[in-house]
């Protein structure tokens, strides 16, 4: 097991205007799974693979327990990778695929007969070990790549999207295994999706980027509860919070032609603009006249539960529509077109800059 630190990482691929990844400052904890969480684009599998050694590094260090290996070749990094595509050696059974990198190692036959035995042991995959990946299913193959990392006994292991080719009830079933059997080996991991839910379900701690820039690192719990700025307040969460576009009033905030009463007051002078977080589950069914009025524009119904989605009314024709989502009781869901009201739980509302999107804090 080991500690990860990123001091100031820096990665600027040629002729690009901005960095990859801007002066990451990150520490992975020892035995810990951190989830490295963001669209597209934001850095984290080029984090990734600075560390493994994939990429070069700029600027900055990084380090594993306090030794700097920037400048160290990638096979002397004691690190184990497994990639999105699995990237199994067709002509190789499962065994040998599992047992490459051992055998290329100068490791004796019957060690790596009694590790490979080992890790399909843990991973259920014993009696796959004369098949060739052909012959797997997606969820198999990827259990096949996380025996050939399982088996170096690496002090960190590295994943790069590893459940993105597989299907929607696989991919749950699958993240369940790969945390518990992290936790299982205690190995330091540093895991990259793009999928927040994937993220929030896994990660002791999730890591969320935006273009090359880490925004907050901290539990799921955290995240949710106490986001740093408007990024990741939507970013996290299923469905996202709605960010809603405000005008202080005297004791609250306008939407449209709704004001909506805030206890204490919103933390911005009475005029300025101001964006407001409001989870879905945070919203209710109101009476007629009670409440924000939206108009309905579609309704999932999810058995036990439904999303209705729906867009402020009474806005000015110029406008642009504001859209909002609220979970309701299924056999309350009204219906497409239907004017409703919400009603926001007190205390329940974030605030944010409406330039900057920074975290206002509430008055207490």
């Amino acid at each position: 097991m080991a500690t990860v630190t990123f001091k100031g990482a820096t990665r600027i691929y040629p002729k690009s205007d901005r960095p990859a990844v801007d002066r990451l400052d990150l520490e992975v904890r020892d035995g810990e799974l951190l989830v490295l969480v963001g669209p597209s684009g934001c850095g984290k599998t080029t984090t990734l693979r600075m560390l493994a050694g994939l990429e070069h590094v700029d600027e900055g260090a990084i380090l594993i327990d306090g030794k700097d290996i920037v400048n160290l070749p990638p096979r002397d990094r004691d690190i184990a990778m497994v990639f999105q595509n699995y990237a199994l050696y067709p002509h190789m059974n499962v065994a040998e695929n599992m047992g490459f990198a051992l055998r290329m190692a100068g490791v004796p036959k019957s060690e790596i007969a009694e590790r490979v035995r080992a890790a399909a042991k843990i991973l259920d995959i014993v009696d796959f070990l004369e098949r060739k990946p052909r012959q797997l299913s997606g969820g198999q193959r990827q259990r096949v790549a996380m025996g050939r990392a399982i088996v170096r006994e690496p002090r960190v292991f590295l994943m790069d999207e590893p459940l993105s080719n597989l299907d929607a009830k696989l991919r749950v079933a699958t993240r369940a295994e790969i945390a518990g059997l992290q936790r299982e080996l205690g190995v330091t991991t540093l895991y990259v999706t793009h999928d927040q839910v994937e993220a929030m379900t896994m990660g002791d701690r999730v890591a969320v980027m935006k273009d090359g820039l880490l925004q907050q690192c901290h539990t799921p719990r955290a995240l949710y509860a106490d986001p740093v700025n408007a990024f990741v307040a939507g970013f996290i969460g299923s469905p996202a919070m709605n960010l809603l576009q405000g005008t202080v009033e005297a004791g609250g905030v306008r939407f449209a032609s709704t004001v909506i009463p805030v206890a204490g007051g919103v933390p911005k002078a009475v005029g300025e603009a101001v964006t407001v977080g409001l989870r879905p589950e945070s919203l209710s069914l109101a009476p007629a006249g009670d409440g924000i009025p939206v108009i309905v524009t579609i309704v999932e119904e999810l058995g036990a539960e439904a999303f209705v989605h729906a867009q402020l009314a009474n806005e000015t024709a110029d406008a642009v529509k504001a859209n909002i989502i609220a979970r309701v009781e299924p056999l309350a869901a009204p219906d497409k077109g239907d004017l409703i009201h919400l009603h926001v739980k007190e205390g329940s509302m974030l605030f944010f800059d409406a330039q900057s999107g920074d975290r206002i804090a509430s008055r207490s």
